[in-house]
């Protein structure tokens, strides 16, 4: 392996991590969890029940961004939805150990103690003050003499700060070289799509069979999601034979069906894990399941599955990293571009049909937004799907639209960069007047 392909793979491994639960509300348990054991430490180092224990209450601040991911989602296996329980789950039964899976150990004792919590008023949840997009301070404060606090900040598992009683413990600003992996952006890994689709097709298979865990993870979702039991059924809807005079029964139906399921049971609850990327599970499930779908339709090898998941993963990270982790651009454009660049390459696409499949993405839907993580994100992930396979058929017909249309560039990256503005910069207060219709209603 050279030094180039384990910095690729670094990356690959910091954006694609499993997760339990839609992000937001799981970093708002993270930074919960993380805090309690910091009390516990300091106040209560021989009680390991303490948690269970009435004698103390959280305060929650959090950007506006969390806040609107976080208010109609549902946590798992608790019927609820909102940061509220989410803290209160963190707090019960939350190991910071287990990263974005903080709720590992989730069970019926603890969801009682968390609605408990919930109902008796010991978890306030607020905005804070803040110009990040992604931020959460947990304040617990025990029998009203002590406070422990921590704040996650940029990405959903960054730990930057941690204080007692209000003396700094820990703080990334005066981390050394030790935490340089953990604060380098994306950006800072300078990709193109030219390096992406070369790393992808000439890298050890060895060295990137672990991305495989995706499809583990995310085919599991798509199966308890097709049972038709959560959120909208829109997976399960899409499959029934009754709907197939609609649907057909072609692969665009099957894709589409496979990934809106997972969608369906991740954002309503299901206690299974997801594969994220980019710290979202929705789109770690839209970067995958389609072209998961199509080797499980068609039989491709572990390999060129391992490979295509690569290809989808990397080139989603790298427009990720123009817009930043929350935005008002939904991230269902950015993972299902993903999956366009994957299913090309299973369909023996090359460079400049990779480079095609993504301008006819950015040329169709951008503009979705993002109105916070919910059930409904199942039918956005689903016509999500549909653009992509559309995309991705184009494209290998040497269909590509032109560098004269709209915000399409003859360059590829600076395409890229045109759709990461609209997101970041352009929608701003789209963003803004979104979380404002939101809160007031």
């Amino acid at each position: 392996m050279t030094a180039r392909e384990a910095e690729i793979i670094e990356l690959i491994r910091k954006e694609v991590k499993p997760a339990l639960g839609c992000t937001e509300p799981i970093a708002v348990a993270l930074a919960v969890a993380k805090a309690m054991e910091i009390a516990g430490q300091h106040c209560h180092p021989s009680d390991t029940d303490w948690r269970v224990k009435e004698g103390y209450s959280l305060l929650i601040e959090v950007s506006g961004n969390i806040l609107k991911n976080g208010m109609g989602v549902g946590i798992p296996g608790t019927g609820m939805v909102g940061l509220h329980i989410a803290a209160a789950l963190g707090a019960v039964c939350g190991k910071s150990c287990y990263g974005l899976e903080v709720l590992h150990d989730l069970d019926a004792a603890s969801i009682a103690r968390a609605k408990e919590m919930v109902e008796t008023e010991l978890v306030t949840v607020g905005l804070a003050e803040t110009d990040h997009k992604l931020y959460v301070k947990a304040n617990v404060n025990i029998e009203g003499q002590h406070c422990a606090s921590v704040v996650i900040q940029d990405n959903h598992d960054s730990i930057v700060e941690t204080t007692f009683d209000g003396e700094i413990l820990f703080s990334a600003s005066d981390c050394t070289e030790s935490a340089e992996t953990e604060q380098k952006t994306t950006l800072d890994y300078n990709l193109s799509v030219r390096e992406i689709f070369d790393f992808a097709r000439t890298v050890a298979y060895d060295d990137i069979a672990f991305i495989l865990e995706s499809r583990t993870l995310n085919l599991a979702l798509a199966e308890e999601g097709m049972k038709g039991h959560y959120g909208l059924r829109v997976g399960h809807s899409i499959s029934l034979e009754c709907n197939r005079e609609v649907f057909g029964g072609d692969f665009l139906s099957y894709a589409m069906s496979l990934t809106a399921a997972a969608s369906d049971a991740r954002m309503a609850g299901c206690t299974l894990a997801a594969m994220s990327n980019s710290g979202s599970g929705n789109q770690g499930i839209t970067v995958t399941m389609p072209v998961i779908a199509y080797s499980l339709r068609y039989g491709t090898s572990d390999e060129q599955l391992a490979r295509a998941l690569v290809l989808s993963h990397l080139v989603a990270i790298h427009i990720k990293g123009y817009l930043g982790k929350l935005s008002a651009l939904c991230g269902c454009v950015i993972a299902s571009t993903g999956s366009a660049c994957g299913l090309v390459y299973l369909r023996g696409g090359d460079y400049e049909q990779i480079c095609a499949a993504i301008k006819n993405m950015i040329g169709n839907i951008t503009g979705m937004v993002c109105d916070g993580a919910k059930v409904g994100c199942a039918m956005k992930v689903a016509s999500g799907v549909s653009s992509a396979l559309q995309s991705a058929v184009l494209a290998r017909e040497g269909i590509c639209i032109s560098e004269h249309d709209g915000i399409i560039e003859k360059d590829i990256e600076k395409t890229i960069r045109n759709l990461g503005r609209i997101g970041s910069v352009g929608m701003q207060n789209t963003d803004n007047m979104i979380l404002d219709i939101m809160v007031c209603k």
